[in-house]
């Protein structure tokens, strides 16, 4: 139970409708192989121990005797396994019949629960007693269930939801279950862990077999791979689910409360989290996923557009990876507002730190995309400065690095004010996180385009674009348009592999001072989505990112960013407005953080991993 994981899972055991011993048997098979990979919560399908194809063989003495026998022997067989599981079973309660989910510990049926919504043939053998129970551990309060049946829907407000179902195979069910499960999940905050009846059941009227739908983990609306059809098997993370039911105002409902207690071993993790949790990793997701973000970039800076009645966007080109990005929202937004793309002024500004690379970049970029570019050579400006300011321009500190982001900044406002435009912000999430932007310089616009945004993510939006494009903008003769289909996707290639520098020093690379951003936007993640404390982020990088990066390292950027998100919210309190794109904002209207607030907890605790 360490940082709040337990291990969980679902299994479909072979059953033959009617043969309880035999059933019995397959049921202990299952809930020793679970035992042994470390499941410590553990739900089978509904009616497994008769088989759930009985029919009017439910009403018999006979198979209600077996299947109580069956359960003694379950029970017999498990007394010594420190895990919790829960089997369907009819039972003879109070002379009627009840479709039922007995759960069991250590040898002990600890409670059961009844079936309540009946179909109308169920209703022909079983009767309805519901009563909601929350199994919860004595040591663990976080730790605490609830079983369904079928279509039943939880009503204790238990973490984790126990769902059994005896669902034959029809066409359409497999989606339909998979979108029922991830409501359910997500509505109620929770872990659902289900298992459907599958092989050996009767082919009568139906058909039933076990595929890899029969067992479904889903946390909190999404769906954790787990390992084959017959038994399906992860780590869960309840601490999660407390965070987001305390950050959604969830009040669990009052219930009978039944409870056992676990030993409190340490859960070995199995679950592989992504290194890119912004960034989903089939090809198919991360496409729509960047046309999505696209999409919502470009529609809500129309709206700015339109609000404000600019007739131009302003925008600070550098040939990176953020002004990229900002300037394809921009050409598209002009497109829909403004009389077109030469609307968009497109400013370029060298100075000390820029290379020929980016420079070259941004000029062809904007040839090619059809904005207007202007070159505004910063260098003098910044000298004079310096001497206004007595600034030896030999030192090269933190001065020498702002004064530059600020005379860009106050040469982007002035353009705007002479031809009525908006200064479009290029700056990303991943920076504000870091507050890795200079105060009053790029830290300000007037419209922050990528402030949603984190840095992976646009970085597999340029290279997205690299690929597939917008060309059907261009006008022109098929090699003309042919021609700037392979200019631009070899420029944004060339952008996606260039090193990241805001470019204030000569050769200066952002990821040797603050750390590589795949890091920052992984903590970033399972900080602020996942209520994560340092320790527990900690071990779940050293998980994925093994072989990629050493303990030592991870620790090393981990204490660098809890450094920097804390220290650092003062900029992010005044920040420009900018489209919520993801679960994760830094806006202030969403998180909302005292400027001077004091992040010694987080740090320490980083800092003693």
């Amino acid at each position: 139970m360490k940082d709040g994981f337990i291990k969980v899972g679902a299994a479909v055991p072979e059953v033959r409708p009617g043969d309880c011993d035999f059933n019995a048997d397959r049921i202990i098979e299952c809930i020793n192989t679970a035992n042994e990979a470390g499941v410590r919560v553990l739900v089978l399908p509904e009616l497994c121990v008769t088989g759930c194809t009985c029919g009017d063989l439910f009403l018999h003495g006979e198979l209600l005797k077996n299947a109580e026998n069956a359960l003694s022997k379950i029970a017999a067989a498990t007394e010594r396994l420190d895990i919790v599981y829960t089997v369907g079973v009819p039972l003879c309660i109070e002379g009627k019949v009840c479709n039922c989910a007995a759960v069991y510990f250590k040898g002990k049926q600890i409670g059961f629960v009844t079936k309540e919504h009946l179909t109308q043939q169920e209703r022909r053998w079983f009767t309805s007693l519901r009563r909601s129970i929350l199994f919860k551990d004595v040591y663990c309060t976080e730790l605490a269930f609830e079983v369904v049946i079928g279509c039943d829907k939880p009503r204790t407000g238990a973490s984790i939801v126990l769902q059994m179902t005896a669902e034959p195979k029809m066409t359409g069910k497999s989606e339909y279950r998979l979108i029922s499960a991830s409501v359910l999940s997500y509505e109620n905050h929770c872990i659902l862990v289900s298992a459907n009846a599958g092989n050996g059941e009767s082919t009568a009227g139906s058909v039933f077999f076990s595929d890899t739908n029969d067992t479904l983990i889903y946390e909190n609306g999404r769906r954790i791979d787990c390992n084959g059809q017959h038994t399906g098997i992860s780590d869960v993370d309840i601490g999660f689910i407390a965070y987001e039911r305390r950050r959604c105002g969830f009040i669990p409902a009052a219930a009978e409360t039944v409870e056992f207690s676990l030993d409190t071993a340490e859960t070995k993790l199995t679950r592989r989290f992504s290194h890119t949790p912004f960034v989903p990793y089939e090809k198919e997701e991360r496409e729509n996923r960047c046309m999505e973000v696209f999409t919502m970039q470009s529609l809500g800076l129309e709206k700015r557009i339109n609000h404000t009645r600019s007739k131009k966007l302003v925008i600070g080109l550098s040939g990176g990876l953020d002004s990229t990005l900002a300037l394809l929202v921009c050409a598209a937004a002009a497109e829909k507002c403004l009389t077109g793309r030469e609307d968009v002024i497109a400013v370029t500004m060298p100075c000390f730190g820029t290379t020929s690379r980016t420079k070259s970049n941004a000029e062809k970029l904007a040839e090619l995309y059809g904005v207007t570019l202007r070159t505004v050579d910063i260098s003098e400006a910044v000298k004079l400065h310096f001497h206004d300011i007595e600034h030896d321009p030999g030192q090269h500190n933190a001065a020498f690095e702002n004064a530059q982001a600020r005379e860009r900044t106050q040469v982007l406002m002035d353009i705007a004010n002479d031809v009525n435009g908006l200064v479009i912000g290029t700056g990303d999430m991943s920076e504000l996180a870091l507050g890795w932007a200079t105060y009053g310089g790029d830290q300000m616009s007037m419209y922050g385009v990528n402030a949603g945004v984190p840095k992976t993510l646009i970085k597999s939006m340029v290279a997205y674009f690299a690929e597939n494009g917008d060309w059907d903008v261009y006008n022109g003769s098929e090699e003309e348009i042919s021609a700037k289909q392979r200019g631009i996707a070899e420029v944004l290639r060339d952008i996606v592999a260039t090193p990241i520098s805001p470019e204030l020093l000569p050769d200066q690379k952002t990821e040797d001072s603050v750390g590589p951003y795949e890091l920052h936007d992984f903590f970033l993640y399972h900080m602020i989505r996942r209520g994560s404390s340092p320790a527990k982020i900690y071990r779940i990088a050293q998980e994925t990112f093994a072989g990629i990066y050493d303990s030592v390292t991870i620790k090393k950027w981990l204490i660098t960013f809890c450094r920097r998100f804390f220290s650092q919210q003062f900029k992010r309190s005044c920040s420009p407005d900018g489209a919520r794109i993801g679960s994760v904002s830094l806006a202030p209207g969403d998180l909302r953080l005292p400027s001077d607030v004091c992040g010694e907890i987080w740090i320490k605790e980083a800092e003693a991993l």
